[in-house]
């Protein structure tokens, strides 16, 4: 299931120190990534294809990174 983030307001904390804690913890947990994978169905190949076309982009950017 779901795991949430969660910040408790500390004693004294204003509240813009607590929303950035929230966001760092948030953007940590990948829950973002998370909920745009989820937003949509992709077909069996349509996946396949997606997962592909990343390991294409990692392969370039490794072989450019070992050149330099």
């Amino acid at each position: 299931m779901w795991a949430l983030a969660e910040v408790r307001l500390q004693e004294g904390e204003s509240l813009e120190n607590a929303l950035r804690r929230f966001k760092r913890k948030v953007q940590q947990e990948d829950i973002i990534k998370e909920v745009k994978r989820h937003s949509f169905y992709l077909k069996p190949g349509e996946k396949k294809r997606v997962k592909a076309a990343l390991a294409r982009k990692r392969a370039r950017k490794k072989t450019r990174k070992e050149q330099d």
